[in-house]
């Protein structure tokens, strides 16, 4: 027999895995999004908002399915034992994590616009790449990402659009009780 593994030991892997991949997904998602006042503060209420800015609770339902799938995904990697790339895949995502839990606090907490873009940005392109390390490791693990590269594009429309429409609200300031004040022309 010129098996590793058995199916059945490879699906315990998985299940293992997801059992604690998804939960910390979801977890470390939420945790990003609790960090500063979010869509309720004075300063997001101001901005004046894009045409195709969707009801905020899509973001709380969309999110959780995401972070769920993401887990899902990484699950699938990460229980693939000896595959050739899974190690460089894991890592390339956990950077890419760390992105997409960076931009909330910055849009949000730091008021950063400009900032914000650049973060989606680089997210973008790390989904990108994750994608495609994903896919030669576990193709259902690549595939399970592409709904959340669709969302994150989304997003990044909506940032630019932000920015366009919100020039002088980029970087008002590290919360609500700071008041800028323009001094002449």
């Amino acid at each position: 027999m010129n098996m590793l593994a058995s199916h059945a030991q490879l699906r315990a892997s998985f299940l293992r895995w997801s059992l604690f991949l998804v939960p910390l997904c979801v977890l470390l998602g939420f945790v990003s999004g609790q960090i500063g006042p979010g869509a309720d503060s004075a300063w997001f209420q101001a901005l004046e908002k894009p045409p195709i800015f969707p009801e905020p609770k899509w973001f709380a339902i969309v999110w959780s399915i995401l972070f769920v799938m993401i887990g899902l995904s990484v699950a699938l990697v990460a229980a693939a034992w000896g595959a050739r790339g899974r190690k460089a895949a894991l890592w390339v995502f956990a950077v890419h994590f760390a992105l997409t839990l960076a931009w909330t606090p910055t849009f949000f907490a730091a008021q950063q616009i400009t900032a914000a873009l650049v973060v989606i940005g680089l997210i973008v392109l790390t989904l990108l790449a994750v994608i495609a390390l994903f896919w030669k490791v576990r193709r259902a693990a690549a595939l399970l990402l592409l709904p959340y590269l669709a969302w994150v594009c989304f997003a990044a429309l909506l940032n630019y659009q932000f920015l366009r429409l919100n020039p002088e609200a980029d970087g008002a300031g590290g919360g609500d009780a700071i008041e800028r004040v323009r001094i002449g022309n």
